[in-house]
């Protein structure tokens, strides 16, 4: 079945617009996650829309990479900052009503200016296997609560977070087994047989490390320094310059067909670097100012990263191949990754806290500190054991970082592995090759001679 391209569009964008206008006039948390599942769905159709086009225009998906993931994550820090400033101003509400009127503006734009054509492929409704799409939604809706509820409800002692662990386990089994027995999969798991494919979601895992770190520097800004909201969401803004920088430099490195290797290295050092500067930093009277440097290493790494792993996973896969991985890959690099790391750290964070506040606590008696001076210190107390449990967290960041970093630096990265050297051997001024060279044109000339005999 075909669909003209601008009727698709004007459809999901009038659908995304209503779906933002139920967000904001209900209080009831299941139509939000229902809503929230829908708008996700529908917006990466009009993602891919707009991406595919622009990828075969540009020929050189590098160069596109670099342009494409520059803009959405500039947009993205810039949204995320007004988003929080609208709510502030006004409330949270009017800010998705306010997303409601932009989508009907850009569905109105769309039906002006947009080509009335069919798409070129016919792709019956039947080859969807609609069983296979709710298996995939189940698995990760149940993670998802997993992972945002799991520290609330103390994770495995309650019964909730269990019950939707093996949900999860269960509904990705099934889904597993459902593609291998079809005949058209929903998924195909055949990609994750190359090599590129394997090595690129490790780099995305620990690239999901170091973005969920945010967790923790929320915790540090908010908690410790005591930043408000708006104050907080300004820091991504730092981000930018380092965005722009990674950007730039992987539009020239793509157009001059440079190996992958050292820039994927740069990110990752740059992620690094930005774990020491807040491992060495992290103190009660640090500034604004102290900001300027991580963040933008910060920026610089997760654009580099975004685009040249992202690049080395899905390289080499036809246009069939890469439209089935990119939503495997992405569900691994936003959400699996950053989710599995950002709850290990809010479990560590905790652990790390009470020890933090025992061990200080050893060095306080009757003898030393009256009730009275305990009191009033309290909040000292508490502030620096957080300082201590996140600067442990970065420290073991740090540590995995410099493996990653031997990993990369050893990775071959699609060149070869070994290079041999060739040495000649010169006797009587003539080389040995050079003599095979002659044995083996004198034996060719015989035997066209051979051959051209019986032509004749």
């Amino acid at each position: 079945m075909r669909f003209k391209v601008r009727d698709k569009m004007v459809l999901l964008l009038v659908l995304l617009g209503l779906l933002s206008y139920v967000n904001g006039t209900t209080l009831q948390p299941m139509i939000f996650i229902f809503t929230s599942l829908m708008i996700g769905f529908m917006k990466m159709m009009v993602t891919i829309e707009l991406f595919l086009p622009l990828m075969v225009m540009i020929g050189n998906r590098g160069v596109f990479y670099g342009a494409f993931y520059t803009f959405v994550l500039v947009m993205n820090q810039v949204a995320t900052y007004y988003a929080a400033e609208f709510a502030l101003l006004y409330n949270w509400q009017q800010f998705y009503l306010f997303t409601a009127v932009l989508c009907f503006i850009l569905a109105l734009i769309h039906w002006i200016f947009m080509h009335n054509k069919y798409f070129a492929l016919k792709v019956p409704l039947h080859y969807i296997d609609w069983l296979s799409i709710l298996l995939f939604i189940s698995t990760f809706m149940f993670s998802a609560y997993v992972y945002s509820f799991g520290r609330q409800q103390d994770w495995f002692n309650s019964k909730n977070i269990i019950n939707a662990s093996i949900a999860a386990f269960v509904s990705f089994a099934l889904l597993s087994i459902r593609q291998l027995t079809l005949k058209r999969p929903y998924l195909s798991f055949k990609i994750f047989t190359k090599n590129n494919v394997q090595h690129g979601l490790f780099m995305l895992f620990w690239l999901g490390m170091f973005l969920g770190t945010a967790s923790i520097q929320n915790t540090f800004a908010v908690g410790v320094l005591g930043y408000d909201q708006l104050t907080n969401t300004r820091l991504s803004l730092l981000m930018i310059p380092g965005i722009i920088l990674a950007g730039v430099l992987a539009i020239f490195w793509f157009k001059k067909e440079k190996p992958l290797k050292m820039y994927i290295f740069s990110g990752f050092a740059a992620m690094v670097g930005y774990a020491i500067i807040m491992y060495f930093s992290m103190v009660l009277e640090f500034s604004y100012d102290n900001w300027y440097l991580p963040m933008f290493l910060k920026g610089y790494g997760m654009c580099s990263l975004f685009i040249s792993v992202w690049f080395y996973t899905l390289d080499k896969l036809e246009m069939d191949e890469m439209l089935a991985a990119i939503g495997l890959v992405l569900v691994w690099r936003t959400f699996l990754a950053v989710g599995i790391f950002s709850t290990l750290y809010s479990w560590f964070q905790y652990r790390f806290q009470v020890t933090a506040i025992g061990d200080l606590a050893v060095y306080m008696d009757g003898m030393t500190f009256t009730p009275q001076n305990v009191a009033a210190n309290m909040k000292a107390i508490q502030l620096n054991a957080i300082i201590i449990a996140t600067k442990k967290i970065f420290g073991y960041i740090i540590l995995v970082g410099f493996g990653v970093l031997i990993y990369v630096a050893t990775h071959h990265f699609g060149a070869k592995r070994f290079q041999y050297f060739r040495f000649v051997r010169v006797l009587g001024g003539k080389s040995v090759i050079a003599r095979r060279r002659l044995r083996e044109r004198k034996k060719l000339l015989e035997e066209i001679k051979d051959a051209a005999g019986p032509a004749v």
